[in-house]
C-alpha cells in the first residue's frame, strides 16, 4: 500500500514487503512513486511500468543539459500457472530465476489477473512416504501449489487461472545486523536510489546535469524494462544498483565469485560492460570521503547491458548479499547506508566535463 508522507523506514518495509512479480509490478511502483513525489521535479512511467523522476539540473536548460541515471529494478522471481488440474492442484514454471530446491513447503500468494491475492502452498510428500533419492533437484513439472480448492470449476472461481502470477510471501525483518527477506534483490536497489533523491532534496544539493532516478521493471527475464528505458533516454552516463554475492557464507567459492562480505561496503564489479571511467572515479570519490568499497570480477546478466548496448557508459555498485533468489535474502544495513552516501558523493563530484571526458568527447 502506498503510504503519503511515509518516513524512510516505513517507506523501506512498505516497498519491501509490497509485491512486484515479474510483468506484473504495478503495486509496488505505486509505493515507490508515492515516496519520491515530494522529492523530484516530475514522475514519468513507460508502457510496460518502468518509473522515473527527473531532478532538474542547475544549468537553466533542459535543452543542452546532460542526462545522468541512476537506475535499479523492482520486479522480483516468481512463478506463472501453466496448469489446473481437475482436482485443483495449480503446475507451475519459474518466471525469472526462482529456485526449485527451496520451493517445497513454502507459502505463497497467487495473484490473480484482476488483482486479487490468494494464498496457497507449495506441496510436498511426507518424509515418511516419498521415495530417498540422492539428488536434491526438483524439475518445475514435479512441483505443484495448493489453494485448498478440490477441483478445477472452483479454482477458476476463485479467480487462479492459467497465466497467474505467484510469489513467495515472507516478509522484511531486521536480524543483528542485516535486512532479511524475500526481493531484497533488487528493492533493496529501489530503495537505495530513492533515498538518494530524498537527501539530495532534503541537503538542497544541485547537480550541473539533469538526474534520471529510474526504477525499471522485467530485469529477471532478460533486462527487458532497463532496455526500454536505455533506448528512450539515451543518457550520457548510467550508474546501476544491483544486488552480488556475500561469499562469506558456508558452501560460497571465493575463488569463483571474489572475496566479498557484508558490512564492508558496497562492491565494483568488473565486466567488459563496465565503464574503466566511471569504476576510477568511484574509487577516487570512494577514498576521498573515506567509504569501504570491495571488488568482483561479474557477470552479462544485469541492467549495465541495457545502457552498454545504447553507448551509455555505465558501471554497477553491487549490494552484497547472501541466499540470493532465496526467501531469506539478507543485505547489511550499514551497506545500505554506504551505498547511498557514495552514490551521493559521486554524483556531487560528476561534472559535465567529467562526462564528457568519459564520453571521450
Amino acid at each position: 500500500m502506498a503510504r503519503v508522507n511515509a518516513s524512510k523506514e516505513e517507506f523501506l518495509y512498505d516497498y519491501l514487503n509490497e509485491y512486484a512479480p515479474v510483468a506484473q509490478e504495478t503495486r509496488g511502483q505505486e509505493v515507490w512513486k508515492q515516496y519520491m513525489f515530494p522529492y523530484v521535479d516530475s514522475l514519468h512511467n513507460d508502457a510496460y511500468g518502468t518509473s522515473y523522476g527527473v531532478i532538474r539540473g542547475t544549468t537553466g536548460s533542459q535543452k543542452n543539459s546532460n542526462k545522468v541515471v541512476i537506475e535499479a529494478h523492482c520486479d522480483e522471481i516468481a512463478w506463472i500457472i501453466t496448469n489446473i488440474e481437475k482436482d485443483g492442484m495449480v503446475r507451475v514454471r519459474k518466471h525469472g530465476g526462482s529456485d526449485n530446491m527451496i520451493a517445497p513447503s513454502k507459502t505463497v500468494i497467487v495473484h490473480t489477473h484482476d488483482g486479487h491475492k490468494i494464498p496457497g502452498v507449495f506441496g510436498w510428500p511426507a518424509i515418511h512416504t516419498r521415495a530417498k533419492r540422492k539428488d536434491l533437484g526438483y524439475a518445475d513439472h514435479e512441483l505443484w501449489v495448493d489453494c485448498g480448492y478440490s477441483s478445477l470449476e472452483a479454482a477458476n472461481e476463485a479467480g487462479i487461472e492459467i497465466g497467474c502470477l505467484i510469489t513467495f510471501d515472507d516478509q522484511l525483518k531486521e536480524m543483528g545486523d542485516y535486512y532479511v527477506g524475500r526481493a531484497l534483490d533488487n528493492k533493496i536497489g529501489g530503495y537505495i536510489i530513492a533515498e538518494v533523491a530524498r537527501r539530495i532534496h532534503d541537503r538542497k544539493i544541485g547537480l550541473p546535469y539533469d538526474l534520471y532516478v529510474v526504477n525499471s521493471v522485467q530485469e529477471e527475464v532478460g533486462l527487458f524494462g532497463a532496455k526500454k528505458i536505455a533506448k528512450h533516454l539515451q543518457a550520457d552516463l548510467a550508474l546501476v544498483t544491483d544486488v552480488c554475492h556475500n561469499t562469506a557464507t558456508p558452501k560460497m567459492d571465493e575463488a569463483k565469485h571474489g572475496p566479498v562480505e557484508g558490512g564492508k561496503g558496497p562492491s565494483l564489479e568488473y565486466a567488459s560492460q563496465n565503464h574503466r571511467g566511471i569504476l576510477n572515479m568511484l574509487k577516487e570519490v570512494a577514498k576521498d570521503g573515506a567509504f569501504p568499497l570491495q571488488h568482483h570480477v561479474g557477470s552479462y546478466g544485469n541492467d549495465t547491458v541495457a545502457f552498454f548496448l545504447e553507448n551509455t557508459p555505465t558501471a554497477i555498485l553491487g549490494m552484497p548479499l547472501k541466499y540470493m533468489h532465496s526467501t531469506v535474502e539478507m543485505a547489511h544495513k550499514e551497506d545500505v547506508e554506504t551505498c547511498i552516501e557514495l552514490y551521493i558523493a559521486f554524483l556531487m563530484a560528476l561534472t559535465p566535463e567529467k562526462i564528457d571526458e568519459i564520453n571521450n568527447k
